[in-house]
């Protein structure tokens, strides 16, 4: 089958993608769009995380032909000015290790500062809670997050 995706503001055709493909495969696979990881293929491990329509959802978990909304990436978030506030303050946090889980914790960062501007460090945690992280023991990652809605703050 043919696809017609959006993603990260790029309109995209997709021939001859299977019919039981999920979206992580297709993007990573078919697009070569290497920013969402692919680990569990189970939606436990959020390293696939994306927005789809605005809302976060593991995408090994989403079947590629049913998307019909904008999906973007962890490549997606930043602009043309850089990488984003969060993605500047994981680096600066020193939460970024591996790499392998960085793509899901942008995303459920990104998600979670839209829907709550001014998170505690518990708000933070749950926010995450669904990404798992094997290096950093999550304390810069947490921080790096609550470095990012402070500085959203005070703009």
């Amino acid at each position: 089958m043919s696809l017609a995706l959006t993603v990260d503001g790029v309109p995209y055709e997709v021939p001859d993608v299977p019919g039981n493909a999920n979206l992580a495969d297709v993007l990573r696979h078919h697009l070569g769009l290497t920013a969402t990881k692919d680990a569990c293929y189970e939606g436990r491990c959020g390293s696939c995380s994306v927005l789809l329509g605005g809302v976060l959802v593991t995408s090994c978990t989403v079947l590629a032909a049913d998307v019909t909304e904008p999906v973007v990436t962890a490549a997606g978030v930043g602009d043309v000015a850089g990488p984003s506030d969060v993605q500047r303050a994981l680096v600066e946090a020193g939460g970024v290790q591996c790499g392998f889980c960085i793509p899901g914790m942008v995303m459920a960062a990104t998600d979670l500062l839209a829907r709550n501007p001014d998170p505690t460090e518990d708000d933070v945690r749950r926010g995450l809670a669904g990404n798992l992280c094997r290096c950093t023991g999550y304390g810069r990652i947490v921080e790096a997050v609550l470095t990012a809605a402070r500085g959203r703050a005070s703009t």
